[in-house]
């Protein structure tokens, strides 16, 4: 049962993506702590959140280990240096795309019964684990850029 309720949920966020990503570029693209994303074009800044949410259950799945998050997101991070972006900016937009997936999941009321609340805490979970790590390991690639 919460196996089921989990995918439709990862389905829910990955079926939406493009949408999460269109609102992703609106927020980001005028939020006053991501300065540098207001001078990407909002195709690009679309491309990146689309990549996030239309991928999230294979990011967020017991396969994907740790060193394939922190090879891609350390990769992120010294690519966003070489972009001249500031680490909080980067930080700040990694936490963004995270608020919006959240936004999408209690907006479309899935969440009707402390049973379907338990399962949403579960993946809650193991995506807060996946940001905790795409966001440490973007900032270690920063740092070491």
């Amino acid at each position: 049962m919460s196996e089921i309720m989990s995918g439709k949920l990862v389905k829910l966020i990955e079926n939406n993506a493009d949408q999460l990503a269109k609102n992703w570029v609106a927020d980001v693209s005028k939020h006053p702590a991501t300065k540098k994303y207001h001078y990407r074009t909002d195709k690009e800044l679309h491309g990146w959140a689309f990549d996030v949410y239309s991928h999230l259950g294979k990011w967020i799945s017991q396969d994907t280990t740790k060193e394939i998050i922190a090879e891609h997101y350390t990769k992120l991070g010294s690519i966003r240096k070489e972009q001249e972006f500031k680490l909080s900016e980067l930080i700040q937009a990694l936490i963004l795309v995270r608020r919006h997936l959240w936004v999408k999941v209690l907006a479309d009321g899935l969440l009707d019964s402390a049973m379907d609340f338990y399962i949403a805490m579960e993946l809650n979970n193991r995506v807060v684990l996946f940001f905790d790590r795409a966001i440490y390991y973007a900032s270690v690639g920063y740092e070491k850029s």
